[in-house]
């Protein structure tokens, strides 16, 4: 059972996680142990309130499919079961980030006491540049 929220909770039978072998360097036991996993979750056929799954859908994330489908490949850890729990994690991760809501921005503009500092700035960066520049003969 993975817990989003108070309300909200994901059971066991919908996430599939299945152990695969790990890519990149190992050592000995890089060709017999299966330590990375790969982590399936539909979001069309889960138990998600149907707000976290219109949230979910309209993301355009790379780890979820054209079919609705999460899928996230864990294998940071050497061991298998730090590897699920940290699959686990990265989905609760990205559902909490899908249901947020930005906060609107709203436009705004510079005052004019800070423009005219800025320019005021700029013209003396442009003078003392201009000075060292110039050869004084004597």
């Amino acid at each position: 059972m993975l817990k989003i929220s108070n309300g909200v909770e994901i059971a066991d039978w919908q996430i599939d996680m299945t152990a695969i072998r790990a890519q990149g360097a190992g050592g000995q036991n890089v060709n017999k142990v299966s330590s990375a996993i790969h982590l399936r979750f539909d979001i069309n056929s889960s138990t998600l309130p149907p707000f976290y799954k219109e949230r979910l859908l309209k993301i355009s994330d790379s780890r979820i499919t054209s079919d609705g489908v999460i899928i996230i490949k864990a294998q940071k850890h050497r061991t298998q079961e730090k590897n699920r729990i940290d699959a686990l994690e990265r989905l609760k991760e990205l559902i909490l980030s899908a249901v947020t809501v930005q906060k609107v921005r709203r436009a705004t503009r510079a005052t004019r006491g800070s423009q005219r500092r800025r320019m005021d700035k700029k013209t003396q960066r442009g003078q003392t540049k201009s000075m060292r520049s110039k050869k004084i003969d004597y």
